[in-house]
């Protein structure tokens, strides 16, 4: 059965001082996740299971990201996580710290039987 994407999030996240990626990878994950509520799942009575949940994070340093422990964050469906170069990094030489930015963007699918679902007219 093909699978359709019924949702697409977006998210931003930060570690100011400690450089540590991961943290900025779940933060911006976290974020993606506060702006969506997907509520056919109860509405529908369907599991949770079923929903393939993939995750890209954009770093300036992907091999630093654990992608196990973004994994972890995501509290519904399959998860398959990606690391790609992206995000920002901002370095401030006055503090000589690095500041982290990520990004993450969230795409959930399940599988839908062509033709399973339309949207109802109004005339009818």
């Amino acid at each position: 059965m093909p699978e359709h994407r019924i949702i697409l999030e977006m998210g931003t996240g930060n570690d100011l001082y400690g450089e540590d990626y991961t943290k900025a990878a779940c933060r911006a994950v976290q974020d993606a996740l506060h702006h969506s509520s997907i509520v056919l799942f109860k509405s529908l009575g369907i599991d949770h299971h079923e929903m393939r949940v993939q995750v890209t994070i954009g770093v300036q340093e992907p091999e630093r990201v654990d992608a196990e422990t973004v994994a972890a964050k995501l509290p519904r469906g399959r998860a398959e996580v990606s690391v790609v170069h992206g995000g920002l990094n901002v370095h401030d030489p006055v503090q000589e710290t690095t500041h982290v930015v990520a990004t993450a963007a969230i795409a959930a699918f399940l599988p839908i039987e062509e033709d399973a679902w339309r949207l109802s007219d109004a005339a009818e």
